[in-house]
């Protein structure tokens, strides 16, 4: 493989390290779907093997497929530190933000039947939505002025439409957020030290109602900032198709492309096979969602379509699938190409601004990143990660579709999201 990048003297060392950029150029490499074949990945297994066994995650799994072949798994540990069921394909896992590309290409699918527009006002769908305000200085106020542009769907699903969301925001209207449930996420069903309670977040109707009510952080289509735009624009599909977010996805997607392991709420039945949630501190694991007693098997208020959904390795890889796939897996279509690799281009206003913010120099499509051809990653590829060390991402031009899961907040507390493609990159070099 040495040789093979002394043939690119173009590629920066910043394009050998960049998320994305790394697994397109590694599906470009002559062989490459040869070495998938060969199953050895020893490095990528000793670096998952050594997360496990210094206790930094109770288990650990990584998903690599190319084209359409099927994926190759490396795990290592358990569902948890006090369940001795070792992580599989079939494992549950909270994947929260990586439900935002899922909600992101179901509003693309009806953007393919005719039922939604990128660029069409969604007052159109929530009449609330008609007469939004601005605040003038976030930081301190909630003194507002009209806005001059309508959100749209394309704002929602590229965090663009000016909405805020707790995990960001500040100021008075983090208050407002929290005094209204405004909320969209599940984490425990214990009080957490540190992190106030907000009040419980109200039916999907309702919550638009409120979030209309509040003003925006930024004029529409100013300014990327990540927001609960995805759980919104799940009312957006209610509306327009006729059905709640997670009735449409099932409809649609799991279905189609046989998920049949994506919950919004786990079933008793599958709590077996659920992963427990940590809080690294201090040098130990803090389980903060218990597998057996997990905030995940109470039905949330809504289908969260920011950060609602637990998903196993194998059911996610049937939707990275159906992206390579450019809308089709194993012969079934859910959508046509061209909205398909639509939904995975640069959706962002030409109005946005995104310096200083986690996507500058990038794209941002229906609900993911997308590289634009620079030192942060190339063109084609598209995906996101989750609040508890998940992430995942497509390369729809190379074909190639990685994942990794594992179960600990915050996501920042390791590397593990960060260095995932790097990881890959080591594995990759390894097999020549």
């Amino acid at each position: 493989m040495s040789k093979v990048l002394n043939q690119m003297p173009n590629l920066s060392r910043r394009h050998v390290l960049g998320f994305a950029g790394l697994l397109g150029l590694f599906a470009a490499m002559p062989g490459y779907a040869r070495a998938m074949a060969t199953g050895d990945f020893a490095l990528i297994r000793a670096q998952v093997e050594d997360y496990v066994a210094s206790k930094k995650v109770a288990g650990m799994l990584v998903s690599l497929g190319f084209g359409a072949q099927e994926a190759a798994l490396i795990g290592a540990g358990n569902l948890a530190l006090d369940i001795p069921t070792p992580v599989d394909a079939n494992s549950l896992w909270r994947v929260y933000s990586m439900t935002k590309p899922i909600a992101g290409m179901a509003a693309m699918i009806l953007v393919d039947q005719g039922k939604l527009k990128l660029d069409q006002p969604i007052a159109d769908f929530i009449p609330e939505f008609a007469n939004m305000k601005v605040l003038t200085d976030p930081a301190k106020s909630l003194d507002a002025v009209p806005a001059k542009t309508m959100i749209t769907p394309r704002h929602l699903m590229t965090h663009t439409a000016g909405l805020g969301y707790n995990i960001v925001t500040k100021g008075p209207l983090l208050e407002e957020y929290n005094k209204l449930g405004i909320n969209p996420a599940a984490v425990s069903k214990t009080p957490i030290p540190g992190f106030p309670m907000p009040a419980p977040t109200p039916p999907i109707d309702e919550f638009a109602r409120r979030v209309a009510s509040l003003p925006l952080v930024a004029e529409p289509g100013t300014i990327w900032s990540y927001s609960i735009g995805l759980d919104l624009l799940g009312y957006v599909i209610q509306v327009a198709s006729g059905m709640e977010l997670g009735a449409f996805l099932q409809k649609a997607m799991f279905d189609p492309l046989g998920m049949t392991s994506s919950y919004w709420t786990v079933p008793q039945s599958e709590v077996p096979r659920l992963s427990t949630n940590y809080a690294p501190f201090a040098g130990a694991l803090i389980p903060i969602d218990p597998a057996q007693d997990s905030i995940f098997t109470t039905p949330p208020a809504f289908p969260f379509g920011g950060a609602g959904l637990v998903s196993s390795a194998r059911d996610y890889d049937r939707f990275l699938g159906m992206l390579v796939g450019k809308g089709q897996l194993g012969g079934t279509r859910i959508m046509s190409e061209q909205t398909a690799l639509l939904g995975m281009s640069n959706l962002l206003p030409n109005t946005a601004v995104t310096k200083g913010t986690w996507v500058e120099d990038q794209g941002f499509g229906a609900g993911g990143r997308v590289g634009l051809g620079n030192a942060k990653g190339p063109a084609g590829t598209y995906g996101w990660g989750g609040a508890a060390g998940t992430v995942a991402f497509v390369d729809h031009v190379r074909g190639i579709r990685a994942s990794g899961f594992t179960q600990y907040m915050p996501a920042e507390s390791y590397p593990f999201q960060r260095e995932f493609p790097k990881m890959i990159y080591d594995q990759l070099q390894a097999m020549g």
